[in-house]
């Protein structure tokens, strides 16, 4: 059971529920599932800086990265996304479940501020695996910058 990812939360004293939701297949499948709003299915996204240098950066799901906010907040003229093999090389999870609890190097956390004041869902390090848990409280475990670094989806409307 999302072992390093659930044993990470215990072991930063981060009060959580596991939801085991079995595979879905988009967005609204995931917040239904899980039995919560979209804003509150939080992607954790690996942004790649430079070479071997990574941060996670989390996001309502009814949002995605701004990047020239993000760059803008990291000081860098320039990100990318790594390709699936390279993001689990550097965190040990596939995508789809990534999760910075647990990950196997402890990157920078970016958290978007609208997560503030919420319950919300991060993946849990397997697929059809979800955890609940406070979002205030993970990002203070978490050591995580908060900041404006989201737009809206505009293909979620």
């Amino acid at each position: 059971m999302s072992g390093r990812a659930v044993e990470a939360l215990e072991n930063a004293g981060v009060a959580h529920r596991v939801v085991n939701h079995g595979p879905v297949r988009s967005l609204s499948e995931a917040a239904a599932a899980r039995g919560v709003e979209i804003p509150d299915v939080v992607k954790t996204i690996v942004v790649r800086r430079g070479e071997g240098d990574y941060v996670f950066v989390l996001v309502p799901g009814d949002r995605v990265i701004s990047w020239p906010k993000l760059r803008t907040l990291l000081g860098v003229s320039r990100l990318s996304m790594p390709d699936a093999a390279t993001a689990f090389d550097a965190t040990g999870y596939e995508r789809g479940t990534i999760t910075p609890f647990g990950s196997l190097v402890p990157w920078p956390v970016i958290a978007d501020e609208r997560m503030a004041g919420r319950e919300i869902t991060l993946g849990a390090g397997e697929h059809g695996v979800a955890v609940a848990v406070d979002a205030d409280t993970a990002v203070r475990a978490l050591g995580a910058t908060v900041a404006d670094v989201s737009d809206p989806d505009q293909s979620e409307s």
